[in-house]
């Protein structure tokens, strides 16, 4: 059976050799990397509805979310090496698991004419993708636990858009994981707040799959997505603390505000994880302008987590992706030599090595490395330029603060409350949380404690009856008599009808307003 690559070849037999378009010259790992492929579906969302949107015919087979898992992994020098071919042959089967081997290769091939060869012509495809790579199919694992890093590629990009940069994180003891940015239900996917909270999800997919994985430490997590996998590891974040460690190549949480700002619970100041920022050449003032975007900077918001932003002068937006630099045509690369964007890719990946091995492998010499100049690490001066901001402490939250008074005391709820507010005047915790909040404590066996988040919602709210009815249950479970009764009478006199409080009152034998 010809393979996906030999029809390629074939479709562009007899034609001139053209040097290699993209050469990847990082040297690799101590691992040797291992590929395989696993189909799965995520059976807690749907893919398909009950009736096909187009022929209206009901829908037969399996309707749950399809999630084409690409593996990269440390492994032994074993199993089928690899063409880059062999990675856009995977685009056959990214949504339906149930096509015949012969279905896929078609498909394959005609998005590969489509969204590649169109773009480079035949010539230069044909020799990207019999270009060798470093992964090698199925190959043995190594015995041991690594970190691991999701990759989100671009918005309706395969898993397998960076393959260069997924094979040298394996290569150097990382499990890299990825799926392709698939829409909510269908193949494209939308540049919406849907669309994005639909790659998010599948990244938290990707998260809890790890844990099956023999090699994964999953303790020790990162998602690197770029462009619009770059807003949408933002966005998992924002639901997921275990992330410790984000990478954005050239992210969309840059380009598209909107969304953050639509999403409400994704924000600059809740950002803890660090973050390293790799940025294309600046857009000029004319290119902002005419995008018609609201001013915002996510990247000057963030206070609470270590960040690196390099930019790599020589790198447009498409070029922080292996796949696109292999097929890229001369008239994209503007200014700049092919290969000086090609070694501009090479060094954006040694600074994701040297940043995950700080914060996931805590590599002090990595670190040290992070810290320098650039031309330090042997990038020249004219080609980059780094800003690195440490973080300002831990993001304000109700997470925070309770863990702050853990430690200092539940008395000290207000100072604390209001320390955190003035370094951080977004910050602030809803009447219903702390109501949430404090009967935590109470089931929890501590009354004490909730007397004094309860106190501190009737100092936020003195307006709240239901402030002050909880507050005086506290006080009522610390048999505190006369406090209970003082606070379900104020809480009677702003809601005459809380019949919870004049129940109390009366079996506390205490006067009911009338």
């Amino acid at each position: 059976m010809r393979s996906l690559t030999t029809l390629v070849l074939l479709f562009a037999s007899g034609l001139a050799q053209a040097a290699a378009p993209f050469t990847f010259s990082n040297p690799p790992g101590r691992f040797a990397v291992g590929f395989r492929v696993v189909n799965q579906y995520d059976h807690a969302r749907a893919y398909k509805g009950e009736f096909d949107g187009v022929t209206g015919k009901a829908v037969e087979g399996e309707r749950a979310r399809p999630i084409q898992t690409l593996i990269w992994y440390p492994a032994a020098a074993s199993g089928k090496p690899m063409v880059f071919g062999d990675y856009l042959a995977l685009t056959g089967a990214e949504v339906d698991f149930t096509r015949s081997e012969a279905q896929q290769r078609a498909l394959a091939n005609e998005l590969i004419q489509a969204n590649y060869l169109s773009e480079s012509g035949p010539a230069q495809g044909r020799e990207a993708l019999a270009g060798p790579m470093r992964a090698r199919r199925d190959a043995a694992p190594v015995s041991r636990k690594f970190p691991v890093v999701i990759y989100a590629p671009s918005i309706g990009a395969p898993a397998a858009e960076n393959p260069d940069l997924c094979e040298y994180l394996a290569s150097h003891g990382y499990v890299v994981i990825a799926s392709p940015s698939v829409g909510p239900h269908g193949r494209d996917m939308p540049n919406s707040l849907d669309g994005v909270e639909t790659q998010a999800a599948d990244i938290a997919f990707l998260a809890a799959y790890a844990h099956t994985l023999p090699q994964a430490e999953t303790g020790r997590l990162a998602v690197a997505g770029y462009s619009w996998g770059g807003i949408a590891n933002v966005f998992a974040a924002a639901k997921d603390s275990r992330i410790k460690a984000l990478v954005n190549l050239d992210g969309s949480v840059r380009y598209y505000p909107e969304l953050v700002a639509a999403s409400k619970y994704v924000t600059p100041q809740g950002a803890g994880a660090p973050m390293l920022f790799l940025a294309s050449r600046p857009a000029s003032l004319e290119d902002i302008a005419r995008r018609g975007k609201p001013a915002a900077s996510f990247l000057n918001d963030m206070k609470y987590a270590d960040l690196y932003k390099l930019t790599m002068l020589p790198m447009e937006h498409f070029a922080f992706s292996s796949t696109y630099l292999r097929f890229a045509p001369e008239r994209r690369y503007n200014q700049y030599p092919r290969a000086e964007v090609n070694r501009a890719f090479g060094w954006s990946a040694d600074y994701v090595l040297h940043f995950l091995d700080a914060y996931l492998k805590d590599d002090a010499g990595a670190r040290a490395w992070l810290a320098k100049p650039p031309v330090e690490n042997g990038i020249p001066a004219y080609m980059s330029t780094m800003e690195a901001r440490p973080a300002a402490g831990k993001p304000p939250g109700r997470m925070q603060l309770a863990a702050e008074l853990a430690q200092r005391g539940f008395e000290h709820a207000q100072d604390a409350y209001q320390a955190m507010r003035a370094r951080e005047p977004s910050f602030e915790l809803k009447d219903a949380e702390l109501n949430e909040w404090g009967y935590g404590l109470l089931h929890a066996g501590q009354a004490a404690q909730a007397v004094e988040i309860f106190k501190l919602a009737t100092v936020l709210y003195p307006s709240s009856w239901n402030a002050f009815d909880s507050l005086a249950e506290a006080y009522e479970l610390r048999s505190d008599k006369p406090n209970a009764i003082l606070h379900y009478q104020r809480s009677l006199q702003l809601e005459p009808a809380n019949d919870n409080a004049r129940q109390h009152l009366q079996a506390l034998g205490a006067p009911v307003a009338q």
